[in-house]
């Protein structure tokens, strides 16, 4: 009977021994899951006061469109986690509550924490965990004071109480003026996601920093030699790239990018890769390969829009045979509005998320609408028109 005892203690004792290391090695492999799921993700965290039962967004921002990655409809005690796998290399995003946006910048697993008033969500934020996300808020501040200064000067003089000169004076003060506190980032960190950021910002749909300002240049540059350094190969530093060469065509000014060690295609226009009516992307460059091609930029929701069609479809009817293609940009703000226009269109039609905000519109310097752009079949940007009973006279001799 004793010996019996001894066994079946000796057994527990071994049965215990069995539990804890089976406890301990469930607990390294958890560990060691976790460990590897951190690496692999970012967190974005924090607190939005006054915001009971809205929706904050997450939203990813490219190149040429916006992405919705996740949303959360916030509780009286404003807190809200999203965990994203990290970007391949540094990428842009923003929260978005209301009208209100956040815009900050992720290099790669890090975790950031906002503090936030759902009434001045935009503007009186805070954010941890991130230096560059923090200088990306100075740089959206030093923008809105830029922007209140022109929107209230320019009303000044609509209502006549300034004189043109100075009301030229003051717009240009208030460009120079966020110009300043860009060039900080822009010089200083010139491969940070702040000097990307600070780069492309807009005041009436226009950018800061001209593409074919010979000062300007310079800052797109800096930039895009720095992203062609250090990311070479991401989507950013060629679209960057590209923009360089634009811009030293235009200007003919030195070289502020190192071509040598970079394989990108040289080409004389901005490329464009927007979804058309099936939400496939488009990319312009594919479509301009070997034909002529007319760019338009056009809003649907217009009086003028099927004038405009009318005429494209005459030239297009008449050419397209011979190697004319028609990549056609729509700015509507109402998506199923411009989807039910363009689905019996015979060409090219893609649509710009960002609407009277595009960047591609910015970039190629679209003031007023419609504006049509002409490619030949070697993709030199050889025209701009103006006019539309000039399309026949522009077109054919391309042909």
């Amino acid at each position: 009977m004793y010996i019996c005892t001894q066994i079946y203690i000796m057994t527990i004792k071994n049965n215990e021994k069995i539990f804890i290391l089976s406890l301990a090695f469930s607990c390294l492999i958890l560990l060691l899951f976790t460990a590897c799921e951190k690496k692999s993700d970012f967190t974005v965290k924090g607190v939005v006061s006054g915001a009971d039962g809205q929706t904050m967004y997450l939203e990813n921002v490219g190149i040429s469109s916006v992405e919705v990655l996740d949303s959360v409809k916030l509780s009286a005690a404003g807190k809200f986690k999203f965990t994203e796998k990290k970007p391949d290399y540094p990428e842009f995003y923003r929260l978005r509550l209301n009208n209100q946006l956040i815009n900050f910048a992720i290099d790669s697993t890090e975790t950031l924490n906002f503090n936030a008033d759902a009434g001045t969500f935009a503007i009186s934020y805070t954010v941890e965990g991130s230096e560059n996300s923090k200088a990306i808020k100075n740089i959206t501040l030093a923008q809105l004071d830029a922007n209140q200064i022109i929107s209230r000067s320019r009303k000044d003089y609509e209502d006549k109480l300034i004189a043109d000169t100075t009301y030229q004076r003051l717009v240009l003060e208030a460009v120079e003026a966020y110009k300043e506190v860009a060039r900080k980032y822009i010089y200083t960190a010139p491969m940070s996601t702040a000097a990307y950021f600070a780069l492309f910002q807009q005041i009436d749909r226009l950018l800061f920093f001209d593409l074919y300002d010979k000062e300007d240049s310079r800052a797109y540059g800096a930039v895009a030699t720095s992203f062609d350094h250090f990311y070479p190969e991401s989507a950013r530093a060629k679209h960057l790239h590209n923009l360089a060469l634009q811009s030293i065509k235009v200007i003919r000014s030195q070289r502020p990018v190192n071509l040598d060690d970079i394989e990108t295609t040289e080409i004389s226009f901005l490329d464009i890769n927007l979804p058309d009516t099936r939400g496939q992307l488009e990319r312009l460059s594919e479509v301009a390969e070997g034909k002529v091609v007319l760019i338009n930029f056009t809003a649907y929701q217009t009086e003028w829009s099927s004038a405009l069609n009318m005429a494209l479809g005459e030239i297009y009817t008449k050419y397209n045979a011979k190697g004319l293609e028609i990549y056609q940009v729509s700015l509507d703000t109402d998506t199923h509005f411009w989807k039910n226009g363009a689905s019996n269109l015979p060409w090219i039609c893609v649509h710009d998320p960002e609407s009277v905000y595009s960047e591609v519109a910015a970039l190629y310097n679209v003031k007023q609408l419609p504006a049509i752009f002409v490619l030949d079949r070697k993709g030199n940007l050889v025209d701009r028109i103006d006019d539309l009973e000039k399309l026949d006279t522009v077109v054919k001799p391309l042909l």
